[in-house]
C-alpha cells in the first residue's frame, strides 16, 4: 500500500512595486500599461506591449485575491496561502494604508458612513484623486476608526498592533481617529484654509498635552482629561475677570 501524502506547491509571491502601486491609486489595468509605456518600459526590457499587458493583468488578479487580506494585516502575515517575504508584506500593507492629504482633508469632520461615501466623487473631482483611490483611503479610514475607536491605551500603538503600520503612518491615522472621536468641526468656513497637516500637528499636540498620561490607569489619549478639563474651567473664570483684576491692581 501506498501512503497518502499531501503535496503543495508554490512560489513566493511576485510584487512590482510600480505595478502595485498604479493599483493602490486606483488605475484601471488599460491605464497602468500605458503609464508603464510611457516610463520607457518596454523599451528598456525589450517586451512587446502585449506582453506587458499579460503581466500587468496577472499582477493585478493577484492584488486583487490580496486585497481581502489587507483588509485586516494580522490575517496576511498569517496566512498561508500566499507565500510573501516579510519586506514585500509590509510594502504591501504600508502602500495600500498611505493616504492623500487632500482627500483626508475633506473627510475631517464628516461622519464615516456609506452616505458620504456614496459623495466621493465630489472629492475626486476636487482633488484629482481618482475615485477608486479615494473610496479605498475612506474605507481604511473607516476600518481603521471602528477597530481601535474603543480601545483603551496609546491610539497609536493599537493601529501599529492591529494594522501593523510603521510609526509615523500609524501616527497620522491616530490624529485622524482622534479628530473624529472629539468630532471637531473642522468644515467652518472659517477653518476651510488649514490643511490635513494643520489639523495633524494640532492633534497630536492635544493628544500628547491634555489626555489622560500613560501613568494613569485611565490611560487613553483619545479621552481628554477630566481633571484637566476642570483646570480649564477655573482657568475661563479667571480670564472672565481679567478686567476686575486689573482694576485692583492699579487701585
Amino acid at each position: 500500500m501506498f501512503a497518502e501524502v499531501d503535496v503543495f506547491i508554490s512560489n513566493y509571491t511576485l510584487v512590482d512595486p510600480e505595478v502595485y502601486q498604479l493599483w493602490v491609486d486606483g488605475c484601471s489595468s488599460s491605464e497602468a500599461v500605458s503609464a508603464l509605456h510611457q516610463h520607457g518600459v518596454t523599451q528598456n526590457t525589450g517586451a512587446t506591449l502585449e506582453l506587458v499587458a499579460s503581466d500587468v493583468l496577472d499582477h493585478y488578479r493577484t492584488y486583487s485575491l490580496l486585497e481581502r487580506l489587507l483588509h485586516n494585516p494580522l490575517k496576511l502575515a498569517e496566512q498561508l496561502a500566499f507565500q510573501i517575504e516579510p519586506q514585500t508584506r509590509q510594502l504591501l500593507i504600508e502602500k495600500y494604508y498611505e493616504f492623500n492629504d487632500d482627500v483626508i482633508r475633506e473627510l475631517l469632520g464628516k461622519k464615516l458612513s456609506s452616505r458620504h461615501r456614496k459623495d466621493l466623487d465630489e472629492v475626486s473631482d476636487k482633488t484629482g484623486i481618482s475615485l477608486k483611490s479615494c473610496r479605498r483611503q475612506f474605507d481604511n479610514v473607516k476600518r481603521v476608526f471602528k477597530t481601535v475607536e474603543e480601545m483603551q491605551g496609546s491610539v497609536v500603538q493599537n493601529i501599529r498592533n492591529f494594522f501593523l503600520l510603521p510609526e509615523e503612518l500609524a501616527k497620522r491615522y491616530g490624529a485622524v481617529v482622534f479628530i473624529a472621536c472629539m468630532r471637531f468641526e473642522t468644515s467652518k468656513r472659517k477653518l476651510q484654509h488649514l490643511t490635513f497637516s494643520d489639523f495633524y500637528h494640532c492633534a497630536l499636540s492635544i493628544m500628547e498635552s491634555w489626555t489622560y498620561p500613560e501613568s494613569s490607569p485611565d490611560f487613553d489619549d483619545t479621552d481628554l482629561d477630566r481633571e484637566f478639563l476642570l483646570d480649564l474651567r477655573e482657568l475661563r473664570l479667571l480670564i472672565e475677570k481679567e478686567k476686575e483684576h486689573k482694576h485692583l491692581c492699579l487701585t
